[in-house]
């Protein structure tokens, strides 16, 4: 047991505590709500002025986007709550030392960038973009310090960074082809 750390096992929840951990649920959950609560109303607003503002963007896109928000998105969001949920109990389950809950994590910031990202190419608000500067990036930031703090932080490399990233691009594709199946076989989806 190292200096830092207050539990009797090689694994456990008490590495990096529940607030880092399971915090990744609860961040991502409040994160998600405000995608849910804005996304039916940005599409139906701002797609028309980006695909003016954008023609070479091919129109699948803008009819990919246009349909954001809608029961297939929540469907998506559905699935992605799996997803976060897991890697967050393995993170508390591990003690912090998952790597597929360090890897979400890292994913969960990123992406949290990537809506900051997002909103300044658009020139305008994007749904998510509120609790990215003010939620996501800094519970990230803070999560990750307790990590380090009780000695469970593995080292972030450039190519670690850009797993964290590629994991929350496929989490979030593959949530939403199984979100769009799932609907397509229930009431709600005929």
């Amino acid at each position: 047991m190292d200096e830092h750390s207050t539990h009797t096992s090689e694994f456990g929840p008490a590495a990096a505590g529940a607030a880092a951990t399971l915090g990744l649920f609860a961040a991502w959950a409040v994160h998600d709500l405000e995608e849910l609560a804005t996304m039916r109303r940005w599409a139906r607003t701002r797609v028309p002025v980006l695909r003016a503002r954008h023609p070479a963007v091919p129109e699948r896109v803008w009819r990919q986007l246009e349909s954001s928000g809608g029961a297939e998105f929540t469907a998506a969001v559905g699935v992605m709550a799996v997803v976060v949920a897991a890697a967050a109990a393995d993170g508390h389950r591990t003690g912090g030392r998952s790597g597929f809950y360090q890897g979400a994590l890292t994913g969960f910031g990123l992406h949290g960038l990537v809506h900051v990202g997002q909103a300044l190419a658009t020139r305008g608000y994007t749904p998510g973009v509120v609790t990215s500067p003010l939620l996501v990036v800094p519970f990230t930031l803070w999560a990750r310090g307790r990590l380090r703090r009780a000695g469970v932080l593995r080292p972030t490399r450039a190519r670690d960074a850009a797993y964290g990233l590629a994991l929350a691009g496929a989490a979030t594709a593959v949530s939403h082809v199984v979100g769009r199946r799932l609907l397509a076989r229930s009431p709600w989806g005929r």
